[in-house]
């Protein structure tokens, strides 16, 4: 928290911000802010499928369970309320605990789960929402006890609006597939498959060129950086990290119109942290790993030095989750740091575009 704190001083001097956790802002100090908006991001761990899903009873809900019961108890009720979690959250009790709140407070409501490529952004980062107003009137898209998976058009809910019941939200929409057709789970994780090259089956690699094959979403190469000068060699992967998880790296070219979900592990760990870029286009990836395993270790690095795979830097990260060109970083903060913090952020665009619907 104290280098997040940091990080958004250094990009917003300007702005007040109290070093302090929610817990300890008081029932009075809400009162005396009278806020108009909430925009709530409670820690995911307790959702997350990689975690103990300890949901309600993990101590890292506390501040989340504490707004809601400081809620209904507020003198003047916030016109809006926006949230964001993982996709796992629309099951939990905590987000059950969340609708009778907003119900009990007269907030009308709508449930969503979005990825930035319903915006044409070449990534996969499937999330929550909810946005929640006081007006009287329903959401003119409103679809009740539904989860839309794409932004509404703002006139009322038709069959063009994709969606799938509350109650079955653990299912993966036809949008989130195609979202996730990767073969990586929610969580970045590789899905157990019968393979053929690069621990890649026959349906996975087809999906992933049916994205490619999307106009609809940008290309990679409109979010990089110059590859040239001697600071982008710090981003290339070591021989070590190339021979021991070749098989586990989900492989992009700048030209492609997909990229996995970053997490706050890349840089760091290999498996399910976000995808790395073959920036020697004109090298066919299955030439490289067929009849691999024949080869020597000497052998296997010459083939896979010949795809020059870097990690994408912070800043096209950043990029990618729409943060602007003047957004930086304290120079103290190391890179590693900044993976981590980019990896528990969220999409600007997708966060913005809730915003506008919600008080448009």
């Amino acid at each position: 928290p104290d280098l997040a704190n940091e990080v958004y001083i250094h990009n917003f001097p300007a702005t007040p911000l109290w070093p302090k956790t929610i817990e300890g802002i008081s029932l009075k100090d809400f009162d005396r802010l009278s806020i108009d908006m909430i925009l709530m991001s409670p820690p995911c761990q307790p959702f997350t499928r990689i975690g103990r899903q300890g949901d309600v009873s993990d101590p890292r809900t506390r501040s989340f369970l504490y707004i809601l019961d400081i809620l209904p108890r507020l003198a003047k009720l916030p016109k809006y309320l926006l949230l964001e979690n993982v996709k796992g959250f629309e099951t939990s009790s905590a987000r059950d605990e969340l609708i009778r709140t907003l119900e009990k407070c007269g907030f009308t409501y709508q449930e969503f789960l979005l990825s930035p490529t319903c915006l044409g952004i070449p990534n996969s980062r499937l999330r929550y929402f909810l946005i929640a107003s006081l007006q009287s009137e329903p959401f003119p898209f409103q679809d009740p006890g539904k989860i839309l998976t794409d932004f509404p058009s703002q006139e009322p809910a038709s069959s063009e609006t994709s969606s799938v019941p509350a109650a079955s939200a653990k299912h993966s929409s036809p949008k989130a597939a195609k979202d996730l057709g990767s073969g990586y789970d929610n969580d970045g994780r590789q899905r157990p498959q019968d393979f053929l090259f690069k621990l890649e089956t026959a349906e996975q690699l087809e999906r992933k060129q049916q994205v490619d094959r999307d106009l609809s979403v940008q290309m990679l190469k409109a979010y990089l950086q110059d590859d040239d000068g001697e600071e982008m060699s710090q981003f290339f992967l070591p021989a070590k990290s190339l021979l021991r998880y070749a098989f586990l790296l989900d492989i992009v070219t700048p030209s492609c119109r997909r990229s996995t979900c970053f997490t706050k592990g890349y840089g760091h760990y290999i498996e399910g942290t976000g995808s790395v870029l073959q920036t020697a286009e004109e090298i066919q990836l299955e030439s490289v790993f067929k009849s691999f395993e024949g080869l020597s270790e000497d052998e296997k690095l010459t083939k896979l030095s010949m795809l020059k795979l870097r990690y994408f830097t912070p800043r096209e990260i950043a990029n990618l989750q729409g943060f602007p060109p003047e957004f930086g970083f304290p120079d103290k903060v190391t890179t590693k740091q900044r993976y981590r913090l980019l990896g528990n952020s969220l999409n600007v665009h997708v966060v913005s575009k809730l915003i506008s619907i919600l008080v448009g």
